[in-house]
C-alpha cells in the first residue's frame, strides 16, 4: 500500500486528499458538505462531519481506497465535542464560530487577568476558545456537563471514530484554553476556574500525542464504512491551521495568510508566544515548534454579501474583475468588515461599517473596498505578530477560497508592499494532514517529505508599484481603532 490520505473537517465540508507517498502526486480527492450554520449561534451534530467524511471517501477510485496505508484529519479548531461514558453524543458541538460564550470569556478573563492567561497557555480566551463553550455549557446545561465523560475537539472525534481511542494533538490542544503548549500539559487549574466543571474534570480529555506520534490503525467498523483497508495506520491528526502549515512546508519566519470564512495569518516559530492584549494567539503547531496565530471572524463571507449587493452574487471572478477596474494609487472608502462580530479586535457584539463615502463613490471602489477591508484585518494581526517577538519576514502565503481571488491575490502583495506566494495545492489542510499521515506510516521526516512532495511550490504575484500599501492600511487602522464607530 502506497497511498496517504489527508482529512480537512472544515466548518463548511470534510474533504480528503489521495497522494502517493513517494512522489506527494495526487491520486484522488472527495468532497462532503456539512449542515450550515450562521453565527452567534454555530452547532453541528459531530455525526454529520462522520457521514460527510464517507462520502467523500465513497467518490475515490475503488482501486486508490485499496491502496492507502495511512490516514489523518486536519479539524476545524476550537468546537467542542461532548460524550457520555458510552461514547453518545451529549448535544450538538459548538463551534470556533459560535459567540454564545461571549460573556462566559469575559469572566474567565476577569477571574485571572490577561498576563496571567497568557503566561498559563499562551492565549487570552476569546468567545472562540473550547473554553468558553465549555463554561456557557456549564451554565446554561448543567445536567449535560455532569454527564461528560469526554470532552473532545472536532479532529480528536474523527480520530475516535476512525480508531477507537481518545487522543488529541498538541497542535489542535493548545487552542483549547486548558493546554500549555511550552509544557505540553493540561492546566486543570484553569478548568477549575468554570463553576461547575472542577480540576477533575482534566480526566474527560484525549491523551496528548507527540508530533507524528501514531494514534492506533483503524478499526474494522471504521473501515467497512470509508471502504479503507482495516489496520492501516492514523496518524495523530491536528487543528485545521495546524495542518496547513505543514501543507505548505512553513519553515521558522514564513507566514500564511487563509482567507476562508474566518481568516488566519500565523507564522511558524522556534520559540513560544504570549501575548497578553489577546491579538496573538500562542498556538503550537503540528511539528514540534509553535504557531502564532491572529484569528479574525470575517474573510470571504464579506466579498461574497457585498458582491450579492453589487449585483455579483455567485460570481467572484467577476467582483474581483470589478476591484481590479480602480486605478491602483487612487483613494477609495475604508470597509471595517465587522459583519459578524469580532474575534480579533474582541468585539463581538460589533457591525460593519464604510468611511469616507461621497457621492461620486464608485461600484469598483466600493468592491476593492471590501477586499482591502478583510485584508487590512490581517495584516494588522502581522504587525500584532511582530509585536508579540515572532520573527514575520519570510515568503507569505496566501491560501483558502479566497486566494483564488485575482483581486485578493493582487491587494494582498500591494498591501504588503512586497511578493506574495499562492500555493498551487488547492487544499493545504488536506495536504499537510496527508504528509503526516505517511510521515507516520513510513517513519520519514517531514524535512524529507517536504522536499519529495515539492510542498509549498506556487505562484509568486508582485506588488504594483503606484499602490501605496501603507497608506491604505494607515487609514483602515485610523478608522477600525475607535469600536464605537462599529
Amino acid at each position: 500500500m502506497s497511498i496517504s490520505l489527508g482529512v480537512d473537517s472544515s466548518t463548511q465540508s470534510t474533504k480528503v486528499e489521495a497522494r502517493r507517498i513517494d512522489t506527494g502526486t495526487i491520486v484522488g480527492t472527495g468532497r462532503g458538505a456539512h449542515p450550515p450554520t450562521s453565527p452567534p449561534v454555530s452547532e453541528q451534530d459531530p455525526d454529520a462531519w462522520w457521514a460527510a467524511l464517507v462520502d467523500a471517501c465513497g467518490q475515490l477510485d475503488p482501486a486508490v481506497r485499496a491502496d492507502v496505508s495511512a490516514i489523518a484529519v486536519g479539524g476545524q479548531q476550537h468546537g467542542l465535542v461532548l460524550l457520555d461514558d458510552a461514547g453518545a453524543i451529549l448535544r450538538p458541538a459548538k463551534l470556533w464560530n459560535d459567540t454564545e460564550s461571549a460573556p462566559q470569556a469575559d469572566e474567565l478573563v476577569a477571574a485571572l487577568g490577561t498576563e496571567a492567561w497568557a503566561a498559563a497557555c499562551g492565549s487570552v480566551p476569546v468567545a472562540a476558545f473550547t473554553i468558553t463553550k465549555l463554561a456557557w455549557v456549564a451554565q446554561n446545561e448543567p445536567d449535560v456537563v455532569s454527564r461528560a465523560a469526554r470532552a473532545l475537539l472536532p479532529h480528536d472525534w474523527l480520530t475516535w471514530r476512525l480508531c477507537d481511542r481518545f487522543v488529541t494533538d498538541r497542535g489542535d490542544a493548545s487552542g483549547s484554553g486548558w493546554f500549555d503548549p511550552r509544557t505540553g500539559d493540561y492546566r486543570p487549574d484553569l478548568l477549575a476556574l468554570i463553576d461547575g466543571v472542577g480540576a477533575d474534570f482534566v480526566d474527560c480529555l484525549p491523551e496528548v500525542l507527540g508530533p507524528f506520534e501514531p494514534a492506533g490503525t483503524l478499526t474494522t467498523a471504521a473501515a467497512e464504512a470509508l471502504g479503507l483497508p482495516a489496520g492501516i495506520a492514523i496518524g495523530p491528526g491536528t487543528g485545521d491551521n495546524m495542518a496547513a502549515a505543514l501543507g505548505l512546508g512553513l519553515a521558522p519566519g514564513d507566514l500564511a495568510m487563509s482567507l476562508g470564512t474566518s481568516g488566519t495569518i500565523y507564522a511558524v516559530s522556534a520559540t513560544p508566544a504570549a501575548d497578553p492584549s489577546g491579538a496573538v494567539a500562542g498556538f503550537a503547531d503540528a511539528s514540534g515548534h509553535f504557531l502564532p496565530l491572529v484569528c479574525t471572524l470575517n474573510a470571504t463571507k464579506v466579498t461574497d454579501t457585498v458582491a450579492g449587493w453589487l449585483g455579483f452574487g455567485g460570481d467572484p471572478a467577476g467582483f474581483a474583475a470589478l476591484a481590479g477596474e480602480v486605478d491602483p494609487a487612487a483613494s477609495t472608502p475604508i470597509l471595517v468588515p465587522y459583519f459578524d462580530g469580532e474575534r480579533t479586535p474582541n468585539l463581538p457584539d460589533a457591525s460593519g461599517a464604510f468611511a469616507g463615502l461621497r457621492n461620486d463613490t464608485t461600484r469598483a471602489e466600493l468592491a476593492r473596498a471590501a477586499h482591502d477591508g478583510v485584508l487590512c484585518g490581517l495584516f494588522a494581526g502581522v504587525d500584532a505578530l511582530v509585536a508579540a517577538g515572532v520573527g514575520a519576514s519570510g515568503t507569505l502565503h496566501l491560501i483558502g477560497g479566497g486566494a483564488r481571488s485575482a483581486a485578493y491575490r493582487q491587494r494582498a502583495a500591494d498591501l504588503r508592499g512586497a511578493s506574495i506566494v499562492v500555493p498551487d495545492a488547492d487544499e493545504t489542510v488536506a495536504t499537510g494532514a496527508a504528509a503526516q499521515a505517511a510521515a507516520v506510516a513510513t517513519g520519514s521526516s517531514i524535512a524529507d517529505l517536504t522536499s519529495a512532495w515539492g510542498l509549498g511550490a506556487g505562484t509568486t504575484v508582485e506588488p504594483d508599484p503606484r499602490a501605496d500599501g501603507d497608506a491604505v492600511r494607515a487609514e483602515y487602522a485610523r478608522v477600525a481603532v475607535d469600536p464605537t464607530f462599529c
